[in-house]
């Protein structure tokens, strides 16, 4: 099995129920892993994921503010699928460095897993 990994990658972005966040937006790290079973030696680009693809398509949906970090995470997969068909397995996580909770010290996140 194959895995490539996007870690610990960083974005500014306007997703939330409030106002506030709307507006202000936060602080994200987002962490990404695809995986699948290779049936033949890799040699070349196009047999594998490309990770400057992978951090375009989140980068892109991260500019596309959603109410809910489940959405975006259920509708990046489908992307990411879309771009890479051979793709078995799609692992990430969004963590909000700023939740906007009273006297909080922290972060929130939401992980979500696929197979396909």
């Amino acid at each position: 099995m194959i895995i490539v990994e996007l870690k610990k990658v960083h974005f500014h972005a306007f997703h939330g129920l409030y106002e506030e966040e709307k507006k202000a937006g936060n602080d994200y790290e987002f962490n990404l892993s695809v995986s699948w079973d290779a049936e033949a030696l890799i040699t070349n680009l196009n047999e594998t994921v490309n990770y400057v693809k992978l951090y375009e398509l989140v980068k892109e949906e991260m500019k596309n503010p959603r109410q809910l970090l489940e959405t975006l995470l259920m509708e990046l997969a489908e992307i990411i699928h879309q771009e890479f068909l051979f793709v078995k397995e799609i692992n990430m996580s969004v963590a909000k460095l700023n939740a906007p909770i009273l006297n909080f010290i922290g972060s929130t996140s939401v992980t979500y897993k696929k197979t396909y």
